[in-house]
């Protein structure tokens, strides 16, 4: 099998959920709008998925549409918390199993819970597939229930 042809954890995860989804490879890209570009989407529809530090140890994996940003003063008051931060790339591999730009929460190696912007929902979305160049393209509402997110305003 090449590296073009290899399974990751992600589509494993999602092949064990049963969730209907397609499987899309392409070389490396250098933004969000090549990621789509290549995987024949809108950026609105490619959903990243950022590591969040709670507290030691206690990670929360958000989801953000392709064309927005995730607001720090939304996603803290949400959680009720005072204080969030990012983990270095060393760290957020270590909690997830990823390398950053590849990270999604399925087939992660802790399943910490997921928070999805409102935006996401009703749509067909794509996310990373656990492997650089490798997307995988999902009913959203399917893959959040899948996830057991929670849905919230958490972008701007």
């Amino acid at each position: 099998m090449s590296a073009t042809d290899a399974t990751t954890p992600a589509i494993e995860a999602v092949t064990a959920l049963g969730l209907d989804h397609e499987v899309t490879r392409h070389g490396r890209v250098n933004s969000l709008e090549e990621a789509a570009a290549a995987r024949g989407i809108e950026p609105r529809d490619l959903v990243k998925t950022i590591v969040v530090r709670r507290a030691e140890e206690d990670y929360v994996f958000v989801l953000v549409p392709g064309d927005r940003e995730f607001s720090w003063p939304k996603l803290r008051a949400l959680l009720g918390v005072s204080r969030l931060s990012m983990p270095d790339a060393a760290t957020a591999r270590q909690v997830t199993g990823y390398e950053r730009g590849t990270i999604t929460p399925f087939g992660s190696t802790h399943a910490w819970p997921v928070i999805a912007d409102a935006a996401v929902v009703g749509r067909r979305i794509s996310m990373g597939g656990g492997a650089h160049g490798v997307g995988i393209t999902v009913d959203a509402d399917a893959a959040l229930a899948a996830l057991g997110a929670q849905v919230a305003d958490v972008t701007e």
